[in-house]
């Protein structure tokens, strides 16, 4: 996650409260009238440039006549302040820290599910496919650019708990084909990396979906997302990343991992997939 992103995630409620405002049919003005807060905090609020408090947030749910909401938006509101922190702690420890630091998670999780559409989920990469994933991020995240090989480092602790399972963790990776395609680090380190994926569908623990690029859609193809039990999830974009533990929010990209689901093959078909994708790679002069 971006800087960018922790500020993306405070816009977002921001948006979130002035749209209540609007459907209260209260100006910026009025709003600070009822509850005694001057309009350029209201308005800095709704632009993500200063934290409201949780009284803020009382205050500004029943002026708005939607008191039942307080709960859920003070919620909402302590997950962004979470992200925010812990996002700003991370980063300035740098990639290796926050790859090492989230081992503990994959480890309690009896069973993940994961989809991604354009890059293969993070713990079936291989380290030469994850230094190559790792050097553009500290591109984009402008960190030092030695942090790759120590974080795909320790990706590669994290990878273990797939390779040499104990028992009590499963599974469940769904990807679009357009991800056999998107090639990081050169011919080599891809045809290495499709290879392990062959792997990693013999493994009893394991289920691996592909939807082939002629599906029949019945959904869109949307953001990476992962889900630890039922417990979290989590979804990266550009500029934003959502980490929520509401129920509301699992339940919905439970339903969605479900309706991607259908459209996957597996087993021999998603083989074929696989060694339709090495095809291309070798034969394509320009990798």
């Amino acid at each position: 996650m971006s800087e960018s992103a922790a500020d993306a995630a405070r816009r977002a409620f921001g948006v979130r409260l002035r749209d209540l405002r609007k459907d209260a049919r209260l100006t910026a003005r009025e709003l600070a009238a009822a509850t005694g807060m001057h309009f350029t905090k209201i308005s800095r609020i709704e632009n993500g440039r200063q934290n409201p408090s949780e009284d803020d947030i009382r205050e500004w749910a029943i002026s708005c006549g939607v008191a039942l909401q307080i709960p859920e938006l003070i919620a909402a509101h302590r997950e962004v302040e979470q992200m925010w922190l812990e996002h700003r702690r991370e980063l300035r420890a740098g990639l290796p820290h926050i790859q090492r630091r989230g081992h503990a998670l994959y480890e309690q999780t009896k069973r993940l599910c994961v989809y991604e559409p354009l890059v293969l989920p993070g713990i079936t990469r291989t380290r030469g496919y994850n230094t190559a994933v790792f050097t553009a991020v500290t591109r984009v995240l402008e960190r030092p650019e030695d942090e790759a090989e120590s974080a795909a480092d320790a990706r590669e602790e994290r990878k273990k708990l797939l390779t040499f399972p104990s028992g009590r963790n499963t599974y469940s990776f769904l990807i679009e084909a357009a991800a056999l395609d998107n090639g990081f680090g050169g011919r080599e380190v891809m045809d290495e990396q499709l290879l392990f994926l062959l792997e990693i569908i013999g493994m009893p623990h394991v289920s691996f979906g592909i939807i082939p690029p002629l599906a029949s859609r019945s959904i869109w193809p949307g953001p990476g997302f992962y889900l630890f039990d039922q417990s979290l999830v989590r979804s990266e974009t550009w500029t934003a990343v959502l980490s929520s533990k509401r129920p509301d929010e699992i339940e919905f990209y439970t339903r969605i991992f479900r309706l991607l689901s259908d459209l996957a093959v597996y087993g021999e078909q998603a083989r074929a997939q696989i060694e339709a994708a090495r095809h291309r790679l070798q034969h394509d002069e320009t990798s």
